[in-house]
């Protein structure tokens, strides 16, 4: 489906959605646990210091603190990353900082970094991108900020949701594009429509994997083979890096 937004002509597709990274979230081993609570930690507090630290009158609080709990994140962290966000405890202060460039084979970038050290996170994400031959540079134009939402199929399989009703639903609500995948279903929204389109489906006691703005391409690429094992160790190093909180890419 395209969507006209403007003078821009969305091309929502499919292959490499964000449903794999949630996946790799989910599967932590050990040797990875520190790095996603930590990323998990900013996050929350990020929420806190924006809407408050109550999560029955924060959404995205209690979207984060879900998070936190399904990767078995301890509740004493929790507590402490809320705390931290509201300014009952001190520390450095977390940003949030975005980084663009091009990856391995040309693939546009846009990486989100929340850190207590913009130097470090400036450096760190630098030599990612050099080290693959890449670099920093504009590539935000190709980009809008939109609200993703994303429900995984299991969840809608046990609340018996028709997904063509749901549709026809949400297009009365304005949404922009609905995407059916294998994994779930993608709902993309105007930017500030995003809570009013989760309160929507929260209402129908859905379950929500992840929902958020996202910057998404306006024009995609497709891989070819041979750049396709180059541009997952390059995904793998920005999920493993402590700072990235996320990232955005061209690719279809």
């Amino acid at each position: 489906m395209e969507e006209f937004i403007g003078t821009y002509n969305f091309k929502f597709m499919s292959g490499h959605s964000k449903w794999a990274t949630t996946h790799r979230q989910k599967a932590i081993v050990d040797a990875k646990r520190g790095a996603v609570f930590t990323k998990l930690a900013n996050i929350i507090t990020i929420a806190a210091r924006e809407r408050g630290g109550d999560p029955n009158a924060n959404a995205s609080l209690r979207l984060a603190i879900d998070k936190a709990r399904m990767s078995n994140m301890p509740k004493d962290n929790i507590d402490r990353a809320i705390k931290r966000g509201t300014g009952e405890l001190g520390g450095a202060q977390v940003e949030e900082l975005y980084y663009e460039g091009l990856g391995p084979v040309g693939v546009q970038f846009i990486v989100k970094c929340l850190t207590d050290n913009k130097n470090r996170s400036a450096s760190s994400v630098r030599h990612l991108f050099t080290k693959v031959g890449g670099s920093f540079g504009s590539v935000m134009w190709n980009f809008s900020q939109l609200g993703v939402i994303r429900i995984n199929q299991e969840e809608l399989q046990a609340k018996n949701i028709n997904s063509d009703d749901l549709e026809l639903a949400l297009i009365d609500e304005g949404i922009i594009d609905f995407q059916k995948e294998v994994e779930g279903i993608t709902i993309y929204t105007l930017a500030h429509d995003l809570h009013k389109i989760r309160e929507q489906l929260e209402s129908r006691n859905l379950k929500i994997t992840s929902a958020d703005l996202e910057y998404v391409a306006k024009e995609k690429v497709r891989l070819v083979a041979e750049g396709q094992e180059k541009i997952d160790k390059f995904m793998e190093e920005l999920e493993d890096n402590e700072d990235i909180n996320d990232y955005y890419t061209n690719l279809a």
